[in-house]
């Protein structure tokens, strides 16, 4: 295998960049492609057969592109998906789920809170990890509106505050000491869940994981590269202007049918 083709990486929009950018400055000298599928976001409130459908698709893209290795940058599409998509494509997924494993195990209250959205809270592969802690209360609230309203810009919105107080603030009064967010649009929203949380509620993204298990998976399967580093690619099927945004005008945006 050519240890220089690129990662790819695709979620339902912009969120996954979140875990991009783990990715990236963890191993800055692999070359990345990033899908923004935001024409089809939110996924999280479609069906399990049009999630696998819409994974398949920039599954297939990515394949395309050349890519050695596929991240499913998106907890819905994991949780729904991936388990298809390792059963049709012959090459490596790292998937990405809600961190619960580490905030059960360190929670002193015994209570964690989970913001995701309904793709993945009902999903079976949510249920059967939830079972392995049942000695732990966990607090399951969608978050509904929250990942339209980041990718129509609107993070740092009085519509965002709102929906976000009325989400968390049953957690808080559940004596939740663990927040995990669920979903890799979340992490652009930890400053202002930061300023509504009391000090003593640690966050919890899975963003860290995800790129350890994909220099993991290079190490031990493909190999890095050690070329030079790489400019990274960034797809939309949008306006790229959000995404652009979100990157910090850094990197370049092309706007592409999929």
């Amino acid at each position: 295998m050519n240890n220089n083709k690129p990662i790819g990486i695709f979620d339902s929009g912009i969120g996954g960049t979140s875990i991009w950018k783990e990715i990236h400055q963890l191993l800055p000298n692999e070359k990345t492609i990033y899908l923004a599928d935001s024409k089809n976001a939110p996924y999280g409130q479609k069906s399990k057969e049009e999630i696998i459908a819409l994974s398949k698709k920039n599954t297939e893209l990515l394949l395309k592109l050349d890519c050695k290795l596929i991240v499913v940058a998106c907890n819905t599409a994991t949780t729904n998906a991936i388990s298809e998509l390792r059963e049709n494509y012959n090459v490596p997924f790292i998937g990405i789920e809600p961190a619960i494993k580490p905030a059960a195990t360190n929670s002193k209250t015994q209570t964690i809170g989970i913001l995701a959205t309904q793709g993945t809270l009902s999903s079976a592969l949510f249920y059967k990890t939830t079972q392995k802690f049942q000695d732990t209360t966990i607090i399951e609230q969608v978050g509904n509106g929250l990942v339209q309203l980041i990718e129509n810009g609107g993070i740092h919105s009085a519509e965002m505050e709102a929906l976000l107080r009325s989400y968390l603030t049953p957690m808080i009064a559940a004596n939740i000491d663990y927040l995990v967010l669920g979903c890799s649009h979340y992490p652009y929203l930890i400053p202002q869940i930061k300023a509504i949380l009391p000090e003593n509620i640690q966050i919890i993204d899975s963003g860290e994981a995800v790129a350890k298990q994909t220099r993991n998976l290079l190490n031990e399967s493909i190999g890095c590269t050690s070329a030079t580093c790489s400019e990274p690619v960034f797809y939309t099927n949008t306006d790229p202007k959000v995404l652009q945004e979100i990157l910090g005008n850094k990197y370049t945006v092309f706007k592409k049918d999929f």
